[in-house]
Formats: C-alpha cells, structure tokens, sequence
C-alpha cells in the first residue's frame, strides 16, 4: 500500500529545510510539482492545523505530519530525509526520547488525505511502524536515490 500514496517524485534525499514550516513547504512543494491539481496554500494549512493540535514526531528521529483536505481523494503523500536534522519540537513520547539525535528529525513522511480516509490513514501508520521497526529503516537513512526509498517503500 505504500507504494500507492508515496511515488518516486515525491520523495526528496536532500532537504534544505531548516525548520518544521519549511519541511512542510518542501515536502508540499514535491506533490504539488508532480500534481498540478492541488492548491499548495491549501495542503499547508491543513498539515499546519492538524501539526497546531498535536506533535507528529512519533519515533525519535521520525515525523508523520499529515493532514486532511477536501480536494484530496484518499491518501496521497511524501517522503523526506533531512541528513542534519530538523529540531521538530519533539516531545517525550512513553518515556522514550533518543538525547543522543538531540531530538532531531531525521526522516519525513508526510500525508495528505480527505476525511473519509480515516481508518485507511491508521493502516497506513501501521505499515509505516512496521517499517521503521526493521532492518529497512537503515536502508531509507542511507538512500543514494529516491527510487531505492521507493523500492523499500514497495515491499510494505
């Protein structure tokens, strides 16, 4: 299922964000480059709103932000991997913060999807876990190209 929502073009190695708002706009930037049919403003704020509510940081060194949009029919998404870290106001998360990363941010998956999309948005949080819980993780840290991502991204 992954390989449905991520695609090859929306997967960027080399962020130059510096900041969690500019994650989001770069990361946004990647989908509305290879889908001209959505409004960037649009897709920023619903990641900017849902982000308000609650942090999305949700292993040490991984984020999840999302957020929902009514011109986006299911889930559509992108991946980033930032090789300094992102301070992303990471919070302790049952009792387990790596203060060796310095609580960085390493790794981005962002999502984007309509309200109806609910219950699919906690299935894929599920594979991505599952993901980032085997010898994969190490393998999308250490990507020369967005294809090899994808390729991880496709055997989950």
């Amino acid at each position: 299922m992954l390989n449905s929502i991520f695609d090859p073009g929306c997967i960027k190695l080399n962020l130059e964000a510096t900041t969690k708002a500019d994650v989001f706009a770069e990361l946004i930037e990647t989908i509305v480059s290879s889908r001209s049919e959505f409004d960037r403003q649009e897709l920023l704020e619903a990641v900017k709103l849902r982000e308000s509510k609650m942090n999305t940081n949700i292993l040490p060194g991984v984020a999840v932000p999302h957020g929902y949009c009514p011109n986006v029919h299911g889930i559509i998404g992108a991946v980033g991997v930032s090789r300094k870290g992102i301070d992303f106001d990471s919070v302790e998360q049952n009792n387990r913060i790596d203060v060796s990363a310095g609580n960085r941010v390493h790794l981005f998956f962002l999502l984007l999807m309509d309200e109806s999309s609910r219950e699919q948005h906690l299935y894929v949080l599920s594979q991505l876990l599952e993901l980032l819980n085997s010898p994969a993780f190490g393998g999308i840290r250490e990507a020369k190209t967005p294809q090899d991502i994808y390729g991880l991204l496709c055997r989950y």
